[in-house]
Formats: C-alpha cells, sequence, structure tokens
C-alpha cells in the first residue's frame, strides 16, 4: 500500500474530530483496556521522560502519565493534535515525524507507540529512529493490531475488518475510507513474531510480546542495549 506521509497525515486529519469516539465503538470498548494494558507493560515512573509516538489526541498519553512521570504526546497530525487540545488534554504536544524525531539522541527513559507503526513507510526505519531517542537501558511498548492465535477466531475476525467495519465506519465516522485503509493495513501487517524480528533489525533487546483480545492486539517489549 501506499504510505505517502503526507497522505496519511490528510487521513488523520481529516477523522481526528470522531476519532476517539470511533474507535471506542469500532472496539468494542477495548481501546480503552489496551490503554491501560500499554501503561501496565511500559511501566513509567515519577521523574522520567516518556515519549508517547503517534499519540493522535492525546488519549493514550494522558493514561501513561497517571503514575507522574512526564510524558510527551508526539504526532505528524497537526488535526489530531488540535482535537485533543479542544477536548482539553492536558499534557504536553508535539508536531513530529517519525522517522525524523525532532529530539536528541538518549532524551526518553522510555518510548512507546500504540497503532501507529503500521502507518509508517518504513516501520524498520521508525523503530531505529525511537532507538536513537531512548537512553540505553531504556523501554520500549508497541501496541499494534495482530494475528489471532485461534484459527476460527481468526477467520470471523478477518471477515469483520473487510466487512463488517467498513460498514460500521460509514456510520460513525467523517471519513469512512480512512477505516478501509484501516482494514487493508492490519491485514498486510506482520505476525507476532515478524514484528518481534523488525524489534530486533532496529537494535533493540530482550524482546516479548503479549497477545491482548485473543491476539487481535499485541504488546511487543524491547530494551536498547547499555553497551
Amino acid at each position: 500500500m501506499d504510505k505517502d506521509p503526507r497522505d496519511v497525515s490528510r487521513m488523520f486529519d481529516a477523522v481526528a474530530r470522531r476519532y476517539d469516539l470511533t474507535n471506542t465503538l469500532l472496539s468494542g470498548g477495548q481501546d480503552k483496556l489496551w490503554r491501560m494494558a500499554t501503561r501496565r507493560a511500559l511501566a513509567p515512573r515519577a521523574g522520567e521522560r516518556v515519549l508517547d509516538l503517534a499519540a493522535g489526541t492525546g488519549v493514550s498519553t494522558v493514561q501513561l502519565a497517571r503514575d507522574g512521570a512526564w510524558c510527551l504526546a508526539a504526532d505528524f497530525s497537526l488535526g489530531m493534535l488540535r482535537a485533543g487540545r479542544e477536548r482539553g488534554r492536558d499534557v504536553p504536544m508535539a508536531a513530529a515525524d517519525a522517522l525524523h524525531l525532532p529530539f536528541a539522541d538518549a532524551a526518553f527513559d522510555a518510548v512507546t507507540i500504540s497503532f501507529g507503526l503500521r502507518n509508517l513507510v518504513d516501520p524498520v526505519a521508525g523503530l531505529a529512529e525511537l532507538a536513537r531517542v531512548t537512553r540505553p537501558g531504556g523501554r520500549l511498548v508497541v501496541c499494534e493490531f495482530s494475528t489471532p492465535t485461534f484459527a476460527p477466531f481468526a477467520a470471523l475476525y478477518h471477515n469483520y475488518l473487510m466487512r463488517a467495519l467498513p460498514w460500521v465506519a460509514t456510520q460513525v465516522s467523517s471519513n469512512p475510507e480512512a477505516y478501509v485503509y484501516l482494514a487493508e493495513s492490519i491485514r498486510a501487517w506482520p505476525d507476532q513474531p515478524g514484528l518481534a524480528t523488525n524489534i530486533a533489525e532496529a537494535g533493540w533487546v530482550d524482546i516479548a510480546w503479549r497477545n491482548l483480545t485473543g491476539g487481535i492486539v499485541a504488546l511487543h517489549r524491547a530494551t536498547k542495549p547499555t553497551e
């Protein structure tokens, strides 16, 4: 699929106003549980600096900041960041290209990206850029759609992606075409071991993953080497 950054940015600008509501409806409310699981996996602590990349409206960043860490919401869609501000999301925000982050080397203690890695034209390069801005020994958590582990459930899920999801999106989203892209991008995404390989290629170590909702989503954790 063509993932021209300008096209993807415009797509997210177009859905920003109802993005959070649409995600909650399409996931049956599971998105809230996935954000909580991401926070627990990253385990941000008071005094740490945390980068939440592809943060959208900042709803995930607010969740991460609950334990007292300084958490920055970064996204390349200005429309999404503005929508977050309009909703009163009281976290620092910055416009940022995931492949060319405007941050110094080793600037963060921990980094995370939720449902955004899939949208990068070069996910391995994005993971390497996240490693650059993370201190040695720092932590990474990737929350991303993945591959259900139970075959009959996987068949039902893929049928939902290609048939039901686009239809539901036409009822609740201001830009249903964006959710056709969403379904196609999920089907084209690597499975859990495949993403783990990509994370390793980007220079991360100690990689592990945990399935959520039967493998619809997976949390991948990793550490930046100390040497």
